[in-house]
């Protein structure tokens, strides 16, 4: 079955027979096609009964064949909000989440359809195709060795941006097409902050290293977090790594069909909570992941979906002790058949950096 036939089918189960789709991640998930369409309209209509698709797009770019799919081009001199209007039918549309008001509410105003927002492309989206599964697969390789080369390039009064240069050169190295979010490097103190951005600060003896990065190879992206130490590490630092560690595995374990992303969450969250360090995870325990970084899917503890093969999504504990350390531990998980699949394979081990 192809990607807009399962879109057909959830169509049909919700029995509404048209969807507007705005996205431009969704459209090349359908597609192929990836383009930033900046403020020019950008949309793909699916009628599920009579199985039409049409793309309508501005003549500025140039979409490539794609089967079963009518390209209808506009130009800046045309309102392609007319254009479009005439092909809906006077009956419910379902729309996604970016369907942006300039060109929505003079489409309300030109049809007679009801409109209601839906997130079937984005369940959609959470199950992975073999062929996305593959390239998710090969993208967590390379990031893997990429952190195998950074960290050997991790030296005394180093900077967190000096570091950070050098990770570019690697992704230049690798031929990796780019970064699938800014990279966080943290030193120390630093990487108390979840989201730190890297500064000037030098790496120090006894310094936690956080490096959270992930990049974009043929579409699809990888992410992982690991924690390092320089020279050494002390009894509590080192109690802090096992801690998260440990939740990090826990929440792993748990991953399987018909589990839900609650389980995962609260596998971590209760663990961290359970050796006194609830109120310093202070964030989710994880995100889908695919063509985005960040996709549909948190693995939070009010999230109650439940599991499917097929499934990719991000386990990152973390406990952040302000002015003193941060430590986090992140990989990116498969739900298989049977159980899970680990994509990351650089190791997880407490490492100290000499």
């Amino acid at each position: 079955m192809n990607k807009i036939e399962r879109v057909n089918n959830v169509m049909n189960q919700k029995n509404c027979s048209q969807l507007l789709i705005c996205d431009p991640f969704a459209i090349f998930y359908l597609t192929g096609n990836l383009i930033e369409p900046g403020e020019r309209l950008y949309v793909m209509y699916i009628n599920s009964t009579d199985n039409t698709q049409k793309l309508f797009v501005n003549k500025l770019f140039d979409m490539k064949n794609i089967p079963n799919v009518e390209v209808v081009y506009y130009s800046d001199d045309d309102d392609p909000v007319s254009i479009l209007s005439g092909t809906i039918k006077n009956e419910t549309v379902l729309i996604d989440k970016n369907f942006p008001a300039k060109f929505l509410l003079p489409l309300i105003k030109s049809t007679n359809a009801n409109y209601l927002v839906s997130d079937i492309l984005e369940y959609v989206r959470l199950v992975k195709t073999e062929d996305e599964i593959n390239l998710m697969r090969e993208s967590s390789r390379l990031n893997d060795e990429a952190m195998s080369l950074l960290v050997k390039n991790i030296k005394a009064n180093q900077t967190e941006l000096e570091l950070l240069e050098i990770l570019k050169s690697i992704k230049k190295e690798l031929e990796l097409d780019a970064f699938s979010f800014d990279p966080i490097i943290a030193f120390g103190k630093n990487a108390a902050e979840p989201h730190h951005v890297p500064n000037d600060t030098k790496l120090k003896e006894g310094d936690c290293i956080v490096i959270d990065m992930g990049f974009i190879k043929d579409n699809y992206c990888s992410d992982m977090t690991r924690t390092f130490f320089y020279k050494y590490a002390s009894d509590f630092d080192k109690k802090i790594y096992d801690i998260v560690l440990h939740a990090n595995q826990k929440a792993i374990n748990e991953v399987k069909p018909d589990a839900k992303f609650s389980q995962i969450d609260l596998a971590a969250r209760n663990f961290i909570e359970d050796n006194g360090y609830a109120k310093n995870f202070i964030h989710r325990t994880g995100h889908s992941i695919g063509i985005e970084c960040h996709e549909f899917g948190a693995v939070s503890q009010d999230n109650y979906d439940l599991l499917k093969p097929g499934m990719i999504f991000s386990i990152e504990p973390g406990i952040y002790l302000i002015d003193k350390l941060g430590v986090r531990i992140e990989d990116l998980v498969l739900v298989t058949e049977n159980g899970y699949e680990i994509l990351n394979k650089y190791p997880k081990d407490l490492q100290v950096i000499n």
